[in-house]
């Protein structure tokens, strides 16, 4: 039996592990830049939805652009356009500049998904995808927790635009790596598997069908979702709960890295089962009745930590099924395109919930921040059940 390529696994990785790095630099920084840059959190919010609209804009068309020119390509041109976006943000630390760096940003953000997923599914063996899947999201969710400790310290002990240079360098080491990859080459020729149905490969718009669309919708709402807790429950907790900004990061943290606990167990269950729908439903409906809790109840740190590690591990384990899903749905050879069509609703939801939560900051609203959640994670469990009914039949 085929084994995966560990170093094509591996490389890929790193690469999503640092497109999160890309991702949470701001949010991770979100109390501490009202003050410095003199804005509002719907400033900021608007900030971060431009990263997410443009990254909308331009993720389908780099995704089509993967199945024509290569992931390999689109990759290079991520690393260097997102880096260079911190890079520049560093050396002039305003507001004016944060909404360019973030539009950028938000440009490189979209080759990432199209590319990642296109040389997963090209190079690894069908029993083993769950799995590869599951170790690609892990990086991701692991970049994610580890950014709020980086960009935190290096702020406090140095500045803020020490903070952004460092995520600036962190893709430039990513973009070398690959360079000088020589298995990268060879591993990314396209398997003869493919090889076989090219000519049956879907063309142009023809994979933009009914079930593409709600996976479209589907992404929105995890985005939603998560949005909420990744970049705004920090201030959240702090506005309208009492919690001091270490036990607020601390409970942000263990959320983060029970995420990427509940990525590599969700891999082993997403190779084991084809019902991914009926995964993704109960692990969402779990969580939401988690948030009710720390919603409606001041809680002691341990007991708030926990359930934010709780809520991130079920978010988590969801994800490895939740790309098995979108495989499914992308004919051979258009794998970039699907994903790149798919997972614009990241950014949809990205370029929404921002602005949103946002407001509900500015008007001393933190409790709307959870119950929001609370909400878009009950419609994705809705959406999900419908979903696999209507694959059962």
């Amino acid at each position: 039996m085929k084994r995966p390529d560990v170093p094509v696994l591996l490389q890929v990785s790193v690469v999503h592990l640092v497109s999160h790095i890309h991702i949470m630099a701001i949010p991770a920084l979100l109390p501490l830049l009202p003050e410095a840059l003199g804005v509002s959190y719907v400033e900021l919010g608007a900030a971060i939805s431009m990263f997410n609209i443009v990254s909308a804009l331009v993720q389908a068309p780099l995704g089509f652009a993967v199945d024509r020119l290569g992931p390999r390509k689109v990759l290079f041109l991520g690393l260097a356009v997102g880096s260079g976006s911190y890079l520049l943000l560093s050396l002039v630390p305003s507001f004016s500049c944060l909404i360019v760096a973030m539009a950028l940003a938000g440009a490189a953000n979209g080759a990432y998904h199209p590319a990642d997923y296109a040389i997963l599914s090209r190079s690894i063996h069908d029993s083993h995808m769950g799995r590869a899947f599951s170790m690609h999201s892990f990086a991701g969710f692991a970049g994610s927790a580890i950014t709020p400790i980086i960009m935190v310290t290096l702020a406090s002990w140095y500045s803020i635009p020490s903070a952004l240079a460092a995520t600036g360098l962190f893709g430039i080491a990513a973009f070398c790596t690959l360079a000088v990859s020589a298995a990268e080459k060879q591993a990314l020729k396209t398997p003869e598997r493919l090889l076989e149905g090219r000519e049956k490969r879907a063309s142009g718009l023809s994979v933009i069908t009914t079930q593409v669309i709600l996976l479209t919708v589907f992404f929105v709402l995890l985005s939603l979702s998560t949005t909420s807790i990744e970049r705004f429950s920090v201030s959240a907790l702090i506005q309208g709960y009492a919690v001091e900004l270490v036990q607020a990061n601390t409970a942000l943290t263990a959320f983060l890295f029970c995420s990427a606990v509940g990525v590599l167990s969700g891999g082993f269950l997403a190779d084991r089962t084809r019902r991914h729908g009926y995964v993704a439903a109960s692990a969402f409906g779990t969580a939401a009745a988690l948030m009710v809790v720390v919603t409606i109840f001041r809680l002691p740190p341990v007991a708030l930590v926990t359930l934010f590690a709780l809520v991130g591990l079920l978010t988590g384990v969801i994800v490895p099924s939740r790309d098995m899903l979108v495989r499914a749905a992308s004919p051979k050879g258009s794998e970039g395109r699907v994903f790149g069509i798919v997972t614009t609703g990241f950014n949809i939801g990205g370029a929404v919930g921002p602005v949103m939560f946002g407001l509900f900051l500015d008007h001393y609203l933190p409790s709307m921040v959870f119950w929001s959640t609370v909400i878009f994670m009950l419609l994705t469990v809705i959406l999900t059940w419908i979903q696999e009914k209507k694959a059962k039949r």
